[in-house]
């Protein structure tokens, strides 16, 4: 591994880089550098967020410098935004590993977008991951990168689980987390909310990382 390689981790909807320092010492301990970004995922629309991603990184990694970008969750999702934005793409983009995606949306904001209750805490990013993605089909680009996605099948959410459609992890389906292009898809025993700190997570997203592959 080139040790000057380095690693954005972007978090998820209602979360902090703190849900994703597990992860990011994993992978320093391997390395690279890791960028634990946070961003303000429950004020704005995905548009937005991927302009403050740009802007906080726009002068911290070197442009000679090999970058690997890894979401979770929504943060998956704007990493697939980010880099079809040729403005803010890096030039020397490495691979890019996405856990539990909201790659076709997920049934769980189909069902609550009205609720007052999920506006307020979800934000108008919430409102851009339901099932329909006509609303942000238009600032998605196909995949030309390496792609690795895990996702999950268990839950410690059987209400939420109810109203997903198929297997899922208690937020998102298996199904939804796919996306044309991908280079490898592999699933995991793992609930949405412990994604970032389960170590076969971890050791899945690091191999990818360095080979390319999950195998």
């Amino acid at each position: 591994m080139n040790l000057s390689e380095n690693v954005v981790l972007l978090h998820g909807l209602g979360r902090s880089s703190r849900h994703m320092a597990k992860l990011a010492r994993h992978l320093e301990a391997q390395g690279y550098t890791v960028y634990n970004l946070d961003y303000p995922s429950r004020h704005y629309a995905v548009e937005r967020l991927c302009e403050y991603i740009h802007e906080k990184l726009a002068h911290q990694i070197p442009p000679d410098k090999k970058v690997h970008f890894i979401g979770y969750s929504l943060g998956g999702l704007l990493v697939r935004l980010f880099l079809s934005n040729p403005n803010y793409r890096p030039k020397n983009l490495g691979r890019v590993v996405q856990l539990a995606p909201p790659n076709r949306g997920t049934d769980l904001a189909d069902f609550w977008q009205h609720s007052w209750l999920y506006k307020k805490f979800a934000g108008p990013a919430g409102q851009q991951i339901i099932t329909d993605q006509s609303n942000i089909a238009h600032l998605l680009s196909p995949i030309d990168y390496e792609l690795g996605i895990i996702a999950g099948i268990s839950t410690i959410d059987p209400i939420s689980s109810l109203i997903i459609k198929g297997k899922n992890d208690g937020k998102i389906s298996v199904e939804n987390t796919k996306v044309a292009g991908m280079k490898e898809h592999v699933v995991v025993k793992v609930a949405h909310t412990f994604f970032p700190k389960n170590k076969k997570v971890m050791e899945l997203t690091a191999k990818f990382l360095l080979k390319g592959t999950f195998n």
